[in-house]
């Protein structure tokens, strides 16, 4: 038996498919589904108190919904914005900070640090490293290709991938550089106790 003080809940046939989606979605969140069965436990008729007691909450909270539906329908089951402290850090700010660290480099070194870069653009370490979080920025690392300054590295070059492509007949080609990347699997030796004079 309905409470003749309550306003009645009448959902239309979209509402109600909206409703049962939220539901029955995985990926719904939590508290929009929690809101989604009390308005449809509401719809079936029935005072707050008994809602309340089917879905094992509070009063208050179907009381709450219930309202919010009303007067909002849809919308008023979403969630409201919280009150905080406004930003601090505008969007120029932070333009200025992926800007600066993308295409500038400070005088007299190589990459951006987060406290250089704080002081010019004006504010905080802290904030100028979760905007690099948040853009995926790593000023300290490289991601480019150094060309040397050698003015015959062009004939050098030419020279050894000659060497690789076309070598001399009853020829051995040797590179005798240092790789650092490659790294043994299993030493062919054992290794030697470290004595002076010794690399």
């Amino acid at each position: 038996m309905g409470d003749n003080r309550l306003e009645p809940l009448v959902l239309s046939e979209t509402e109600r498919q909206v409703l049962s989606n939220w539901v029955k979605r995985r990926t719904t969140a939590q508290g929009l589904v929690l809101r989604a069965r009390i308005v449809l436990a509401c719809a079936e008729g029935g005072p707050n108190l008994a809602v309340a007691a089917r879905l094992g909450i509070n009063r208050g909270t179907v009381a709450k919904w219930r309202t919010r539906f009303l007067r909002d329908r849809l919308d008023g089951l979403a969630d409201e914005l919280r009150p905080g402290v406004p930003r601090s850090i505008t969007d120029a700010q932070i333009e200025d900070v992926v800007v600066r660290t993308l295409e500038e480099t400070p005088p007299g070194g190589t990459h951006w640090s987060k406290r250089e870069l704080a002081k010019v653009v004006g504010i905080s370490p802290a904030s100028v490293l979760r905007i690099w979080h948040a853009f995926g920025l790593q000023p300290w690392r490289t991601e480019t290709f150094k060309i040397s300054p050698d003015p015959f590295l062009i004939d050098k070059i030419r020279d050894v991938v000659g060497l690789y492509l076309a070598p001399p007949a009853n020829a051995a080609v040797f590179a005798v550089d240092e790789k650092p990347q490659i790294q043994a699997l299993q030493r062919t030796a054992p290794v030697l106790p470290m004595i002076p004079g010794m690399p």
